[in-house]
């Protein structure tokens, strides 16, 4: 079906103000099949999807092209996390019994020149794809909707679509009182433009983001100052996780996870915070810069999507079906990011597959089974959530194996002996669930995890598999074999 076939009996048209006025200017038109906004990771993958199907589709971008993962987010990131490994390496020396003549100096400029040029790399690669996209095949400029079947592309452009998908992604949340920093106050994008590294830092959120970059930043030699709320710590939802994180962080950073943060002001110097230390006293810090990690929001303002006639939740985001990405009936996908479902590459990836695929389709959608999910934070102790979070459980349903990492043989022989981790299987079935981490080599357990979950994996065929020893892994073992246990006293307590 061509991107008119139908059409007129699929909307549902209605008069927008200021449309007709539009209309008259001097616009190119486009007919096509299957719109895509936005050239992120789920928007490429939703447009070559659509064009592999032979449908007629268009890529539209506004801004610049590269993705999230490779211009500001995954890449940069560990450059400068694999910066601060190699420095807290040598500072370690001494543990091991080695001396080192003196600390390593380092040289905030050329750590920075790095991060940029390997980030400019990467995305490189991201630009190479896009070039090999056809001309005629991508729009410049930024999309709104004039109705359930039009998009404008800024002033130049008005596409006549049969399907589309929105993939327009993410922008960092700032929460309002942080813009009392004035020029001062940047967001993870802006630190990795740094040509220098600054003296120091007030981080705020000790998320994902704020929890990868502050301690990157300590481990540099930027007196850093994190401060976060409620207790909230990584992507923990596990209370004894959690609380073990906060103080394994605690050890190393200035972090306070119930800040109370008074007054935020631009001085001559930088930015003075007034704020209450976990101690109760009243404390004031100047620091250079003032780093809002405080979460993402979608990129759906000015999309027009007021204009259709999709089911918007409180927030204005369209309702859809994350096994189809379909919003309602509509022939609207949405996909990656611009969900906000799971903000991760390897998702918006899977997620622009399915939404391209259906959007070609369409009406013929289906559902695409999704991997079970897994989330890493690449700090020191990593940090990984997988599968079921211990908050989507429900009490009574299951068990936890615990295993800590503190006396765990292979991680105390490498110093890398902090971490508690939690696995949680059905009461029920003995099946593998879900499990949340903080240790050494959790992006390395938590795969193993996931995969074990995804195969539907009871705790006893888990722990059928190989074991070496000595690893990091034995300690997943561990934690298998007290879910073991505690599945066991489960059912002998049901029998007796």
């Amino acid at each position: 079906m061509g991107a008119t076939d139908g059409a007129a009996a699929r909307r549902r048209r209605r008069v927008i103000p200021g449309a007709s006025a539009r209309t008259n200017r001097t616009m190119n038109r486009l007919s096509v099949d299957v719109a895509v906004i936005g050239a992120g990771t789920a928007g490429l993958a939703a447009y070559r999807a659509a064009a592999a199907s032979g449908r007629r589709a268009v890529l539209i971008e506004g801004g610049p092209h590269g993705t999230t993962c490779a211009r500001v987010g995954c890449m940069p990131s560990k450059l400068l996390i694999a910066a601060a490994e190699a420095a807290h390496a040598v500072r370690k020396w001494p543990e091991f019994g080695l001396r080192a003549g003196s600390p390593p100096r380092i040289d905030g400029a050329a750590v920075m020149a790095r991060v940029k040029r390997e980030r400019d790399r990467f995305v490189g690669f991201v630009l190479d794809g896009v070039a090999a996209i056809p001309a005629a095949d991508q729009v410049r400029g930024y999309a709104r909707f004039v109705d359930d079947g039009i998009l404008d592309v800024d002033d130049h452009t008005r596409i006549d679509f049969g399907r589309v998908v929105i993939a327009t992604g993410s922008s960092p949340a700032i929460a309002p009182m942080l813009r009392a920093a004035g020029d001062r106050l940047v967001v993870n994008d802006d630190v990795f433009d740094w040509d220098d590294l600054p003296r120091s830092v007030a981080v705020f959120g000790p998320g994902v983001i704020g929890l990868e970059l502050g301690q990157a930043l300590h481990r540099l030699g930027v007196e850093v100052l994190m401060f976060g709320r409620h207790g909230h710590v990584g992507p923990f939802s596990d209370p004894e996780i959690r609380a073990y994180a906060a103080r394994a962080f605690r050890r190393e950073l200035a972090l306070d996870t119930d800040a109370e943060v008074r007054t935020i002001e631009r001085v001559a110097d930088g930015v003075r915070l007034g704020y209450r230390g976990p101690d109760g006293a009243e404390r004031a810090s100047t620091v250079d810069f003032v780093i809002a990690a405080t979460g993402r929001t979608p990129n759906i303002r000015g999309l027009g999507l007021e204009h259709t006639s999709l089911a918007l939740d409180r927030r204005g985001l369209p309702l859809f079906d994350r096994t189809t990405m379909q919003c309602g009936s509509q022939p609207v996908f949405i996909a990656g990011d611009a969900g906000d479902d799971l903000p991760l590459l390897h998702e918006a990836a899977d997620e622009g597959r399915i939404a391209g695929e259906n959007a070609a389709r369409f009406p013929d959608v289906r559902p695409a089974p999704r991997r079970t999910p897994l989330a890493i934070v690449f700090s020191d102790p990593q940090l990984a959530v997988i599968g079921t979070r211990h908050a989507d459980l429900a009490p009574g349903t299951f068990v936890t194996g615990e295993a800590s990492f503190e006396n765990q043989g292979r991680s105390r022989v490498m110093l890398r002996d902090t971490g508690l981790l939690h696995v949680y299987a059905d009461l029920a079935t003995g099946r593998l669930l879900g499990a949340e981490m903080i240790g050494p080599d959790a992006e390395h357990i938590g795969h193993l995890l996931a995969w074990a979950i995804q195969a539907e994996w009871t705790v006893a065929q888990a722990l059928a598999m190989p074991f070496y020893h000595p690893v990091v892994e034995e300690g997943l073992r561990t934690a298998l074999r007290d879910a073991g246990a505690r599945l066991a006293a489960a059912r002998a307590r049901r029998a007796a």
